[in-house]
């Protein structure tokens, strides 16, 4: 009888892409359950959680993206700095326009003001836009990591299914706390627990349509793969800095987040080492 990891090996790149998306998803549904146990957690909780998620994104944007990005390029006798540096700011540009553009909100702090343009939205849904936005890269980048290990062992340069695999576990790790992260604010707000839920794990729903994405786009056209890369560590950079570790220090946990970020970093790249 077929292992479902042999199975799983026996895939496509895009059906594994699709598959890891999908997976990523259920474990942000996962942590959004945490809703009908209680209503909230205390800050310094959810402080240290979201100080993981963006030591997993820093470790995963480095070992799983931009490493990857510099052996490809070499590979294509391009200079690494190119696609590297060219692509990781793309990534940092199409977040910052689309921060500027699409009414969102980061949590419901008092005196929280909406970003972008105006709009008369309620807040839960200012809330589920930032998050669901900023889901997008994540999905893109296991795409392109799946992605790249169908260009054969000559063009992937290193770029394994295993490390495809760490990707998609480390992701989805840090998808957990991201799913308490959004059901938590939506329930203070005066949203049902059902609701809540139901918001907070579709959230991530897009994850699994930009995996495939990326897959299909890498598949297609492979001298773009360096840059595609760059460009998801790029965009998951700019999540972490922008948005996850300055909410972690709104109650005054930066400290906490700060060690909790070490850890996640650690255990990411862990995982890539030992997988990939």
């Amino acid at each position: 009888m077929t292992s479902l990891a042999e199975w799983f090996t026996s895939q496509s790149p895009l059906l594994q892409a699709t598959l890891a998306g999908l997976f990523t998803w259920l474990l942000t549904a996962a942590g959004a359950l945490a809703i009908f146990t209680r209503r909230q957690l205390a800050p310094a909780l959810l402080d240290g959680m979201i100080g993981f998620a963006a030591g997993i994104m820093l470790a995963a944007s480095f070992w799983s993206l931009l490493s990857p990005s510099i052996g490809l390029a070499e590979v294509q006798g391009i200079q690494p700095w190119i696609p590297v540096g060219g692509g990781f700011l793309l990534g940092v540009g199409f977040l910052r326009v689309v921060d500027r553009v699409l009414p969102h909100l980061h949590g419901f702090p008092p005196g929280e003001v909406p970003e972008g343009v105006k709009t008369g939205w309620q807040r839960s849904t200012l809330l589920l836009l930032a998050i669901t936005v900023h889901n997008i890269p994540e999905g893109l980048a296991l795409g392109v990591a799946f992605g790249a290990t169908g260009l054969g062992p000559e063009l992937a340069n290193g770029a394994t299914l295993g490390a495809a695999v760490a990707l998609a576990m480390g992701l989805g790790l840090q998808n957990v706390p991201e799913g308490v992260a959004v059901a938590m604010p939506l329930r203070r707000d005066g949203a049902g627990r059902f609701r809540s839920f139901w918001w907070a794990q579709l959230s991530a729903s897009v994850e699994p349509a930009a995996a495939a994405l990326g897959a299909a786009a890498v598949l297609a056209v492979q001298a773009m793969l360096p840059w595609a890369l760059s460009f998801a560590a790029g965009a998951m950079i700019y999540v972490v800095v922008e948005e996850l570790l300055p909410e972690a220090k709104r109650s005054g946990n930066g400290d906490l987040a700060a060690v909790t970020a070490a850890f996640g970093f650690v255990l990411m790249t862990t995982l890539d080492l030992t997988l990939g």
